[in-house]
């Protein structure tokens, strides 16, 4: 049988499992979740600071190159205009150019890379020049500058614009690289991220699938056990209805045969006493006396042989011997009418220290003794038996063996030794049979018992009590 406690403790270590494991398992669904959606966040912001960057140092580059060439075409018409005027106001528009393209440079500074300084620097350098050649030439009047406007174009404003140009293209180039590197950064932060959302999702696969092993294991074992305890309930229903039927069986054979024993034997010797009463009644006065003491003796047979018979199935039924001296003479008398019966001998050992037994205690085994002494005589072709009764460590034990022909305990198991199972239960002890074809059979009844202490007597308790005193 199945203990309760361990049953408990190992419901409790398998809800504990599934508790850890689905909880776990849910942990990790959630954290790789939470990972995910910050490093997607992560990702979204360092993309778009990048492009950000990006076109906000292209805009700046491209408003420079744009105000490079548009400072070299207000400084070709300033130089090539005739009319003072006119050649006044492509001037101020030359200076609305320089305050921009300082204003762009200003702002670009303030997104400048470190590997852009060095060629931001010298691109500042490069304008501060530029104009510083420029600032001259705002002062020439109109024969200078027809004079001069062409060579300066030539040998100063356009190599110094070519330069510029050739600058900004490589700080152009650089923000481009600063664009794949941000894009190099960008997919090794999502590779990054894929590799650890593979492991996460390899830890939760490995994780879920043993969780569905042990759950299956588990739900297996239940269907199994389930299955199991419905088939012993299904056999100890089928057990169970067999029982019943083959106990009112045995109640009508038992009491036919009880109905037969008092029609054959004590209905027929009363009958038969009757018959003589009314002969010696009729024979009163009429016939000798020795034929009357004769009839009176035969009646007295008669009578002497119903009270035998009475006597005998009142023993059967529960000997008055069992209440009245115990369990031990009731035991060695029915081995003495088992012994009378059959050609086997029956012998009753005991290692009893007290005969004191509860009723129920004596019934159960003179009852176990009685039906195992019965199938001995019908069915096991025995010639010895020996019945043991021993109290050893709180149990009572008693032993029947035979050395019977014996059978197989898996396939015969008659109404006789399902009483007895039954009886022995009902007092919360075994019952175990050990046979074989040709090896006889052994019978073991284990009884859990603990006798009552021993009081003591009022001599023995007034001797200690002295003693003590003394």
């Amino acid at each position: 049988m199945l203990n309760v406690g361990d049953s408990g403790a190992k419901l409790s270590k398998s809800r504990l499992a599934l508790f850890v494991g689905f909880g776990g398992l849910l942990a990790i669904i959630a954290l790789s979740g939470f990972d995910a959606l910050r490093v997607l966040n992560q990702f979204r912001h360092q993309d778009d600071q990048i492009r950000r960057q990006f076109l906000f140092r292209n805009r700046v580059l491209n408003n420079i190159r744009a105000e490079v060439y548009l400072s070299g075409t207000y400084v070709r018409d300033y130089l090539l205009e005739p009319d003072p005027e006119r050649a006044s106001g492509f001037g101020i528009s030359l200076e609305g150019v320089r305050r921009q393209m300082e204003t762009d440079l200003s702002s670009y500074a303030s997104q400048l890379e470190p590997a852009e300084s060095a060629h931001y620097d010298a691109l500042r350098t490069e304008l501060a020049q530029y104009w510083a050649v420029l600032e001259p030439i705002l002062t020439w009047d109109a024969q200078k500058r027809q004079a001069l406007g062409y060579a300066f174009l030539r040998d100063a404003v356009f190599p110094r614009r070519t330069a510029m140009l050739e600058i900004a293209g490589r700080i152009a180039d650089i923000n481009e690289q600063q664009l794949n590197a941000g894009n190099e950064r960008a997919s090794e932060l999502l590779g990054r991220f894929q590799s650890r959302l593979v492991v996460t999702l390899f830890a939760a696969l490995v994780l879920g699938l043993g969780m569905a092993a042990f759950s299956t294991r588990k739900i297996l074992q239940l269907e199994a056990h389930a299955q199991a305890r419905y088939q012993e309930v299904a056999e100890a229903r089928k057990q169970l209805t067999h029982l019943s039927a083959r106990l009112v069986e045995a109640q009508e054979t038992e009491r036919r045969s009880l109905s037969r024993e008092l029609h054959d034997e004590v209905g027929q010797s009363l009958s038969a006493v009757l018959v003589e009463l009314r002969n010696l009644l009729a024979g009163l006065g009429v016939r000798p006396e020795e034929q009357l003491r004769s009839q009176a003796e035969v009646i007295k047979g008669l009578v002497e042989g119903s009270i035998r018979s009475i006597r005998n199935m009142a023993l059967l039924l529960r000997p008055s011997m069992l209440d009245d001296l115990g369990l031990i003479p009731a035991l060695r008398w029915q081995a003495r009418e088992v012994s009378k019966r059959t050609s086997m001998e029956v012998s009753v050992a005991t290692e009893l220290a007290s005969e004191d037994l509860p009723d129920d205690y004596k019934t159960c085994i003179y009852r176990v003794v009685q039906e195992a002494l019965h199938n001995c005589s019908r069915h096991s072709n025995a010639t010895t038996i020996r019945v043991r009764v021993q109290h050893k460590a709180g149990v009572l034990l008693l032993s029947i063996q035979d050395d019977g022909k014996g059978f197989d305990v898996s396939q015969s198991k008659g109404l006789g030794l399902l009483g007895i199972e039954e009886r022995v239960a009902q007092l919360g002890g075994t019952f175990h049979v050990h046979s074989g074809p040709g090896i006889g059979t052994i019978l073991t009844v284990e009884l859990p018992f603990h006798p009552p202490a021993t009081p003591l007597n009022k001599d023995q308790s007034e001797a200690d009590s002295h003693t003590v005193s003394g």
